[in-house]
């Protein structure tokens, strides 16, 4: 209790405190295991290891001469000065019969045809360090790659004896075999300890197991779980499944491994990190939603361990990885998870405690628009009337009488250094306002709605302008700009000045010419203000937005038609097959020409532009979940009309398709939605089988 209770210097709810109470109790419990020999040794990795691993980039398509190739980039990239020192062969190491008669694990001879110990060698003479794989459970064909089950120290005396610096357990075979996973990795974290070149060994704890998208497996083998007993014997453990697929990383999925990453930040320390698995560049997120992973890892105080091949990845993305204050809050050595403040939601704030008793601030955006955000000095766990805040993103650095804020985009998080102010009052803290489009034509935007707009529409965009800081700003003015051959007119007047404590909003006609081709378009604001002492600032925001195709005519297949949006819980939705390709459109055995394939959670978008009189469709579960497996299978759809519910088919199964008739007089944007029906997304493949949509 009194550990939790540091994380804020007081300041959490009563509700996360009495949580703590009963997760403090039951890891005070669980770890106090005469089998956890490794809570004895010195302490290995004291701040969150960092490196990079072969995973999600190169699957197991990796040689000898590709992992020198990654060891040289992560030099000549300024990874390795960053800390990025681990470089980490995941499976895919080992030969098609991983262990010999004699019992020794045997490398891929085609893939290293020198062994392991001169390519260990290497990533050393670079100054780095080298991380292996293996699997807590016994070797299954079909089931994993490798396993070390019956040969824990033989294999930790081979891994030592190559060189390795930190071993990766996973547990595939583990709960293939119906094994304990607390029992079996606390063996394994023995047999690396008690390594017979008493080399230190980084032990990455790797239970991916969740439930019900793994099975219906007893909480005691589920990641969840791992927090009870493994910070007494691993550096890191996995707290839920994999953050995605090789080569295809969603978003929606980087928040749910954080949110289970997030759920005992009291047996974090120094030495010992929940682990929500890797980060993930450019494998399917946008720059902003990486920008956010890489935030809320580095709060969470999580191991950051790079998934992408970095000999790709760009210039923005390698100076996302080796910021140095995003880094420097992750690598602070409190060793402080960070805590949610507040009620969870589209918006939120999280905060770490830091060494110094300053704090990590992040406003967190999940909604699909930008948002300015706010919290206090004083709900993070800290007191006074001045407080400097510095933008570890931008390095910016602002003087606030107390309130926190940013202009967040969608999908976005803004992470702020926030510590007591002390000598002369410093740039006030004001937030410009990202554009925000809050009218289409007579049409007014839902609250958190993401704009679409059409050649030839009349908006109105607003900017909020906010003074959080202790002296005022005078003349703040905003110009909007769009793309050429758009009109844009102010709308009122801006005031003279801005108090502490004070905000504007200042708005503006845009009109879209009817020649508008569809596709990315974006309004920028020019924010503008003087200040005492500190002359002239400025600060742009840009908001994108979506130019829409045109309105489908006549009677239109909707699968032919371009759509605005479209995800998928798993892959990307399909035309005229189901999701992941290879088959068509089926349900019931009845075979359709056209149709859409995702998995739950999905939305695809269209543009209807009010042209529109019927939508129809057939909704079910594609016969090939029939070849895969009778788990799950379940979900719901809705059609959704400028955000009103035409159509709701309550639980669909594999069996059951429903018919769809559904009105779209005076529709503008159409939503196709499917969403799981209470039994997690496995087996989802859901059709919007023939929609149509006559115009």
């Amino acid at each position: 209790m009194k550990r939790l209770s540091a994380l804020l210097g007081g300041a959490l709810s009563a509700v996360l405190v009495t949580a703590a109470v009963a997760t403090t109790a039951a890891a005070t419990t669980t770890s106090a295991t005469p089998q956890a020999a490794a809570t004895t040794s010195p302490v290995l990795s004291p701040t969150p290891y960092m490196g990079w691993n072969t995973y999600y980039g190169l699957g197991g398509d990796f040689t000898e001469t590709t992992i020198r190739s990654v060891a040289d980039s992560m030099v000549s990239r300024g990874l390795k000065k960053a800390g990025y020192d681990i470089v980490w062969l995941d499976g895919g190491w080992q030969a098609d019969e991983s262990r010999s008669a004699a019992g020794d694990l045997v490398p891929n001879p085609a893939k290293f045809p020198n062994g392991l110990k001169p390519l260990v060698d290497y990533i050393h003479s670079k100054g780095l360090k080298a991380g292996i794989y293996t699997d807590a459970g016994p070797y299954i064909p079909g089931k994993c790659g490798l396993g070390s089950g019956g040969y824990y120290q033989h294999d930790a005396d081979t891994f030592a004896a190559w060189g390795f610096d930190a071993v990766k357990v996973d547990y595939l075979c583990g709960i293939a075999a119906n094994l304990d996973p607390k029992t079996v990795f606390t063996e394994f974290a023995n047999a690396l300890h008690n390594n017979a070149s008493h080399r230190p060994l980084i032990f990455n704890l790797c239970n991916p197991v969740t439930s019900p998208d793994w099975g219906n497996y007893p909480e005691s083998q589920q990641s969840i779980n791992s927090w009870s007993y493994a910070p007494g014997i691993a550096q890191s453990w996995r707290t839920y499944t994999d953050v995605g697929f090789q080569g295809d990383i969603k978003f929606k999925d980087v928040l749910r491994n954080y949110d289970a990453n997030a759920r005992h930040p009291e047996v974090v320390k120094p030495g010992a990190f929940s682990d929500p698995d890797y980060l993930a560049p450019e494998l399917g997120m946008s720059d902003e939603e990486f920008r956010t992973q890489l935030t809320l890892w580095s709060v969470a105080a999580a191991p950051l361990v790079v998934g992408s091949d970095i000999r790709k990845l760009s210039a923005t993305t390698i100076g996302m990885l080796t910021d140095p204050d995003v880094i420097a809050i992750n690598q602070d050595k409190a060793a402080v998870q960070a805590v949610r403040v507040g009620a969870a939601g589209t918006t939120e704030t999280w905060v770490k405690r830091l060494a110094d008793g300053s704090r990590a601030v992040v406003l967190l955006n999940r909604g699909d628009s930008a948002k300015t955000l706010t919290t206090t000095a004083s709900a993070v766990g800290l007191q006074g009337g001045r407080f400097t805040l510095k933008n570890a993103w931008t390095n910016a650095v602002t003087e606030s009488a107390g309130t926190i804020s940013a202009a967040v985009p969608a999908h976005g998080t803004a992470l702020f250094r926030v510590s007591p102010a002390v000598g002369v009052p410093g740039i006030p803290h004001v937030t410009a306002g990202i554009p925000q489009v809050t009218q289409v034509g007579t049409q007014v935007l839902p609250e958190g709605s993401a704009p679409v707009v059409a050649g030839g529409d009349e908006l109105r965009a607003e900017v909020a302008v906010r003074n959080d800081g202790v002296l005022p700003v005078f003349k703040p003015t905003v110009a909007l700009t769009a793309a050429a051959g758009w009109t844009v007119t102010p709308v009122g007047k801006a005031p003279a000045l801005l108090a502490p404590g004070q905000k504007t909003t200042l708005a503006f006609k845009v009109t879209l010419p009817a020649t508008a081709v569809a596709g990315n378009a974006s309004l920028t604001a020019t924010t503008q203000y003087e200040t005492l002492g500190y002359g002239k600032q400025q600060q742009v925001t840009v908001s994108p937005l979506v130019i829409a195709p045109v309105p489908p005519d006549g009677v239109a297949a909707l699968s032919h038609h371009p759509w605005i949006s479209a995800t998928s819980g798993w892959m990307s939705p399909t035309v005229d097959e189901s999701v992941g390709g290879g088959s068509p459109i089926s349900l019931v055995s009845q075979t359709y020409p056209t149709g859409i394939g995702v998995a739950s959670p999905s939305l695809v978008r269209y543009y209807v532009g009010q042209q529109c009189t019927k939508f129809t469709a057939t909704v079910g579960i594609d016969d090939a979940v029939r070849n895969v497996g009778p788990e799950g299978g379940t979900s719901t759809f809705q059609v959704i009309g400028d955000g009103k519910v035409l159509f709701d088919s309550g639980v669909v199964d594999r069996d059951h398709p429903k018919p769809v008739d559904v009105d779209l007089t005076g529709v503008r944007v159409l939503d196709l939605v499917v969403s799981d029906a209470g039994d997690g997304g496995y087996n989802d493949r859901a059709d919007w089988a023939a929609p149509t949509a006559t115009c």
